[in-house]
């Protein structure tokens, strides 16, 4: 009984889900994932040259702006500082607070490790 009560519910969501905008299935996708967590990679560039890499951020996320509720032009989060850049927490590697705006050439994507 509880497994025919679970179908349902899920096709009743995937019914719900398939009505959605693509940006609203977007917007449901990024709002499990900022509940489940992700182990994200932020990849900084200058030029074609990687200048700075963060681990381990579980979200980024866009500022608003205090009294007019708009979105900045920049994003952040909190990652660990891959100081050697060998896509590895090592020991001394410390958790930071990073900012990266609009026109950052960076690329964010899921750990593959």
């Amino acid at each position: 009984m509880n497994l025919r009560i679970a179908s349902v519910t899920g096709l009743l969501a995937l019914a719900m889900l398939a009505g959605c905008t693509q940006e609203q299935q977007n917007k449901i996708s990024r709002d499990i994932q900022n509940w489940t967590g992700t182990n994200g990679v932020l990849e900084v560039y200058a030029g074609d040259k990687l200048a700075r890499r963060f681990l381990s951020i579980d979200k980024m996320s866009t500022a608003m702006g205090t009294e007019d509720g708009k979105p900045r032009a920049y994003r952040y989060g909190y990652g660990v500082l891959d100081e050697n850049q060998n896509m590895t927490v090592d020991p001394g590697e410390k958790k930071v607070y990073f900012e990266i705006s609009d026109y950052t050439n960076a690329v964010f994507f899921e750990s593959p490790r």
